[in-house]
């Protein structure tokens, strides 16, 4: 590693042929970011706000409800268009609820002083996406979002739109979490492959390893057949559901949300503009510790249609201590304007790998209390287990 890195991070030396000088940086990285106070925030962050390749973001004590979204822009912090654009003031410290349909701001508790060299990627976190949370990272005087641009000194706020289900949430509230970057880390085809003879990145429905698809990223397909277990094929989002209360876990029934899909046409199935749909990859894959991923989650070249929310996989997935053979992709899925028919075994997404600057000290899975390990279809950890009393 350069020696301006090693500076910056004293007491993260360790054998340089593990490590390399461009990468997202890996959990003992952001929490040397934390300690040398690159990141800081009121209430101070929590160990478990580190993820293997990320940091969780929290929600601050208020959200202000606004006319439309927006970017702040090159001449603009993001208080100016609140102050232009906000309808009203809502207090999250005793909880409020944030209704479907409506556009909401939230200032997050993190603030950033990035070094010069380090840049950030936000997503929604799993189980966001998984409740059809639309949700975006914005800086002061940007002109992306979810994007923080190297050396960015300011602070985070959240662009928060509940699409099917209205919301009940809490200062404190994690729905979005923050990679850092140092350099273009993204892997190519031709490493890709040789990772995947090295690891074997994807298994099959019965654990065996299969041939991977890999053109710009490795590529997953739908998969509209009846599970085994539990007959089902996927969730489609009732209309007029109750609030949903985001602490809470593996509390509400899901019928009381979710249709369940048990049968298609032979054709596949069509998808409703507007409605929401729970669905799986037919692939089981795997990230090995040193890489992490990030699904492309809109390609007009594949149809009008969005097939994951929460594009951010870890360090770890369907890998944990290379004794899990790969592990289902649950997409989130929507069609854009037009119906739009999917069938089994369809190409919808593609994976990008990066790697890390080194190993990272947290590896996805139950240790550090990841939800989806082992995850056939499955809802957002709100929910009871399909078949749990």
């Amino acid at each position: 590693m350069a020696q301006g890195t090693r500076a910056l991070f004293p007491d993260l030396e360790t054998d340089s042929a593990s490590r390399h000088k461009t990468g997202i940086l890996p959990s003992q990285e952001v929490e040397a970011l934390v300690r040398a106070g690159h990141i800081t925030a009121e209430p101070a962050i929590c160990d478990d706000q580190i993820q293997p390749a990320s940091i969780d973001l929290r929600l601050g004590g208020v959200a202000y409800r606004v006319r439309s979204s927006f970017l702040a822009g090159e001449a603009s912090t993001v208080r100016d268009k609140i102050e232009t654009l906000a309808m009203h003031e809502i207090d999250l410290t005793g909880g409020a609820v944030l209704e479907k349909g409506c556009v909401y701001i939230a200032p997050l508790v993190e603030e950033l002083r990035l070094p010069a060299q380090v840049a950030g990627r936000a997503n929604p976190k799993s189980s966001t996406g998984r409740l059809d949370i639309f949700t975006r990272v914005m800086t002061d005087y940007s002109k992306e979002f979810e994007t923080i641009t190297k050396g960015y000194k300011g602070k985070l706020f959240v662009e928060i739109s509940p699409r099917t289900f209205s919301i009940l949430v809490r200062a404190g509230a994690r729905l979005n979490q923050l990679r850092f970057i140092r350099g273009s880390p993204l892997s190519s085809d031709t490493e890709l492959s040789r990772l995947h003879d090295r690891e074997t990145l994807v298994y099959s429905e019965d654990e065996s390893p299969e041939e991977a698809t890999i053109s710009r990223g490795l590529w997953i397909s739908i998969d509209l057949k009846e599970n085994r277990k539990s007959g089902l094929i996927g969730y489609r989002a009732k209309k007029h559901a109750p609030v949903i209360d985001l602490d809470q876990a593996g509390f509400y029934e899901p019928l009381d949300f979710w249709e369940p899909i048990t049968k298609i046409d032979a054709k596949g199935i069509i998808l409703n503009p507007g409605d929401f749909y729970i669905l799986g990859s037919k692939e089981k894959i795997r990230i090995p510790p040193a890489y992490a991923a990030e699904m492309v989650a809109y390609d007009t070249s594949l149809g009008e249609f969005r097939i994951h929310y929460a594009g951010f996989f870890d360090p770890g997935f369907g890998y944990g201590s290379d004794d899990i053979p790969g592990t289902r992709v649950t997409l989130e899925v929507r069609s854009h304007e037009v119906p739009f028919l999917l069938e089994d075994g369809q190409k919808v997404g593609r994976l990008i790998y990066q790697r890390l600057t080194q190993r990272p000290s947290k590896i996805y899975g139950p240790a550090i209390g990841s939800s989806y390990q082992r995850q056939e279809l499955a809802l957002s950890k709100q929910f009871k287990a399909v078949g749990a009393p």
